[in-house]
């Protein structure tokens, strides 16, 4: 009986987290991607500071209540240098993420984004000195391998103009995937001088986040330019805030799967719904892969499969979405 009530929450929790970032992915793109307005006057959007300033809130406040709620884990002794240093790489990774979607497709997106373990294992070996088996290069090599076969461009098929847009996409992408290295080079160092609890941490990076990017659109006057365009097109106010309540829904469960049946079911879990979420947007946006781009991004998938499964060590590992 236990057996199957464990079983049954795995269920609930990979069900949730296959809802969550595929609501969360889909209506990424279309705000992103899409275009508002009628005839010559369309328009995109192009607020991404906004954006995560109220993606990151909602995260905020999501996690504040469940901390006070559900899943308390006391006090926090995490030096705040470290989350202001986390928040700021968080913010950038994030706003770069959504940024390169200016530029490239979604499915691109997403396997540049499965690149993630390339610079978190360079940062790991670099910054905080740590040693990993043979298998698991072997792993990111493979995905270094399909990442870079997804992205290469067919000579004489692309115009000058979009070979331009599609390297500042790419650019974006390593950017983000930088940041993103660096944010989980700092966790580790949180986790061991602080022991640092993952509720504790979905907190304080997202209110610093929120913070830091509420700085940016205040000074830049993006906020106010980011009212205009909800106040032009209303539908746009649901959508981001379906997109944010679905975000931090998700990272929840990701929490409460990793918390309850370890870091291994959660890799593949959020893996397995990466590929879903490619699926879904080639089939309701109409984007289009190459036989190259679907060899190459099984060749993703199956570097992120196998080192998902084998490639881990002993200690505690980063919660990622």
């Amino acid at each position: 009986m236990a057996t199957a009530n464990k079983h049954s929450k795995l269920l609930i929790c990979a069900i949730g987290i296959f809802v969550c970032y595929f609501y969360f992915g889909m209506l990424q793109e279309k705000i992103t991607r899409g275009q508002y307005g009628d005839g010559e006057n369309r328009e995109k959007f192009t607020y991404m500071f906004a954006l995560v300033f109220v993606q990151c809130l909602v995260n905020y406040v999501f996690a504040k209540t469940i901390l006070l709620t559900v899943m308390k884990q006391g006090e926090d002794t995490t030096s705040t240098l470290y989350y202001a240093l986390s928040s700021l790489t968080y913010l950038l990774a994030m706003v770069c993420s959504n940024m390169a979607l200016q530029f490239v497709s979604y499915p691109t997106q997403v396997i540049g984004k499965a690149g993630k373990p390339i610079p978190v294992m360079i940062l790991g070996v670099l910054l905080g000195k740590k040693v990993y088996p043979i298998r698991k290069y072997v792993f990111i090599f493979l995905i270094v391998i399909g990442v870079a076969l997804f992205m290469y461009k067919d000579g004489g098929v692309t115009k000058k103009q979009s070979d331009s847009q599609l390297s500042v996409g790419e650019l974006l992408l390593l950017l983000s995937l930088t940041m993103d290295g660096l944010t989980s080079a700092v966790q580790e160092r949180m986790r061991a001088e602080h022991n640092s609890k993952s509720g504790h941490m979905m907190l304080n990076m997202n209110v610093w986040s929120a913070v830091l990017s509420g700085i940016v659109i205040l000074v830049s006057g993006e906020l106010v330019e980011f009212i205009r365009f909800l106040q032009r097109y209303p539908t746009t106010v649901w959508h981001i805030t379906t997109f944010s309540v679905a975000g931090a829904c998700g990272q929840y469960f990701i929490f409460l799967t990793v918390a309850e049946f370890g870091p291994l079911p959660c890799s593949i879990i959020t893996t397995t719904r990466k590929f879903f979420t490619v699926l879904g947007s080639i089939l309701i946006f109409g984007n289009s892969l190459s036989s190259r781009q679907w060899l190459s991004t099984f060749i993703v998938f199956s570097g992120l499969f196998l080192d998902a499964m084998y490639g881990k060590d002993k200690s505690k590992k980063d919660i990622v979405k």
